[in-house]
């Protein structure tokens, strides 16, 4: 990758960050915390990785993306507003009552959203369902998605894998969002998942471990995952919960919380700052 095309991402990264903030705090609810872990990793599938048109929406032979983790999504309808699925203004409205930009995506009103999620769990579920069908329809569409590690306490969760992994689907790649973090505080506290990355290895995936705030390392993984044969791929990306906000950064308080005008205004004027360094460069 050439420095001028990973500058460009970290610029979309930023100005999703900035719409994240807008979104809850316009809506005085929605999840800050989780959306601002993933969206460096939503910015590489959009800006870089997927064949999605914007015009074309339900074009048969684009690549597929499922938001496992429903409540994060803000990141994604910032991502899908600057990628042109769908005004940017828009955004101003999440989770109005009167909007088509719901507090959990609707693959029935939002332009760009391959499956309704929000139950966690079910969106991995459907994403194994979408690579198989893909499989057995012969398409050269690969299918991503992102899941939270606090979701890995559902069941479903290790159903999906076990059948992605008999159905041998290399072309399933599903990124956990690692942050370490759920609503009641550590997942190792709460109910503890690990150890994950041996858990998915002995359920039959190829498991690639990186950190998720590293376009190279992200980047690379999907290169490395698009050459597995034989069985679908999880990228474990270590992130940070609130990353991009100071004051939101490893809490959990900020899980599902909308932040004040004055705290609104000091996240917009961290990212601004950060992306004024961004132009510098």
């Amino acid at each position: 990758m050439k420095k001028q095309e990973i500058l460009e991402l970290r610029k979309w990264a930023a100005k999703i960050r900035k719409h994240i903030i807008t979104e809850v705090l316009h809506a005085a609810s929605g999840h800050p915390g989780g959306s601002l872990s993933c969206t460096d990793i939503l910015t590489v599938l959009y800006f870089h990785e997927m064949k999605v048109d914007p015009k074309n929406p339900r074009w048969e032979d684009r690549d597929r993306f499922v938001l496992s983790k429903g409540h994060c999504s803000p990141a994604l309808y910032g991502a899908l507003a600057e990628k042109g699925f769908f005004p940017v203004e828009d955004l101003k409205s999440f989770r109005h009552i009167d909007s088509y930009l719901e507090g959990h995506p609707s693959m029935k009103s939002v332009p760009g959203v391959d499956m309704s999620t929000g139950s966690l769990g079910q969106g991995i579920s459907a994403a194994v369902g979408m690579a198989l069908a893909g499989k057995l329809d012969k398409k050269d569409y690969r299918v991503y998605s992102i899941l939270g590690d606090g979701e890995l306490q559902e069941g479903q969760v290790w159903e999906a894998f076990m059948a992605a992994a008999h159905y041998k689907l290399d072309n399933l790649v599903a990124f956990l969002d690692y942050n370490g973090l759920q609503i009641d505080g550590k997942i190792t506290e709460v109910l503890s998942p690990e150890p994950i990355e041996d858990k998915l290895k002995a359920f039959g995936w190829k498991v690639i471990r990186i950190n998720g705030h590293d376009f190279v390392q992200i980047i690379e993984a999907l290169n490395e995952a698009g050459k597995s044969k034989g069985k679908p791929v999880v990228i474990m990306a270590e992130t940070v919960k609130g990353k991009g906000v100071s004051f939101m950064e490893n809490q959990a308080g900020w899980h599902g919380t909308a932040p004040s005008q004055e705290q609104a205004e000091q996240a917009f004027a961290e990212i601004d700052a950060y992306m004024s360094k961004l132009e510098v460069e």
